[in-house]
């Protein structure tokens, strides 16, 4: 699901540039949709739900975004909306993301180019981190990412 998720981050804000810039924003992507799976999905239980159940898709992204017609490949029913929404917070705002990296509590990896992307960082991912154009998308769920960051300290356990 949130390799899904990162695809469809990255197909429909893409990078700009080369094989490089890709490379980076995919980075990008993933580490905000797995912080932002982290977050939704905080316990193993959750996991294997909505592993069980499936996330949903991709359509209503599609929709909100203007890019439906991608194709009907089968990782785009694993893109988890909330998820998506969640990323797209992350993504453009850097205080956001710091805030939710804290929030999953010490141990749960390296964010660095999610929460202070350097100057190449923000250039491969112009697209991805653009406020404007993730606007739609992260105001799908952003009132539930801070509600669920609200949760303080009792998120990491």
């Amino acid at each position: 699901m949130t390799a899904a998720t990162a695809q469809w981050l990255t197909r429909s804000f893409p990078a700009s540039g080369g094989p490089l810039s890709a490379a980076l924003c995919e980075i990008q992507a993933r580490q905000a949709a797995a912080v932002a799976a982290r977050l939704r999905y905080p316990t193993a239980m959750d996991a294997e739900l909505v592993g069980l159940a499936g996330p949903g898709g991709a359509a209503r992204l599609d929709g909100i975004t203007g890019t439906e017609g991608l194709g009907a490949e089968p990782w785009r029913t694993w893109v988890d909306e909330v998820v998506a929404s969640w990323a797209a917070c992350l993504l453009s705002d850097t205080d956001l993301a710091a805030r939710a990296v804290a929030a999953l509590g010490p141990g749960h990896g390296e964010y660095r180019r999610l929460v202070s992307p350097d100057p190449t960082d923000t250039r491969a991912a112009a697209l991805l981190r653009h406020p404007d154009l993730l606007t739609p998308v992260a105001a799908l769920h952003r009132e539930s990412l801070l509600a669920r960051l609200e949760e303080g300290p009792a998120l990491a356990a």
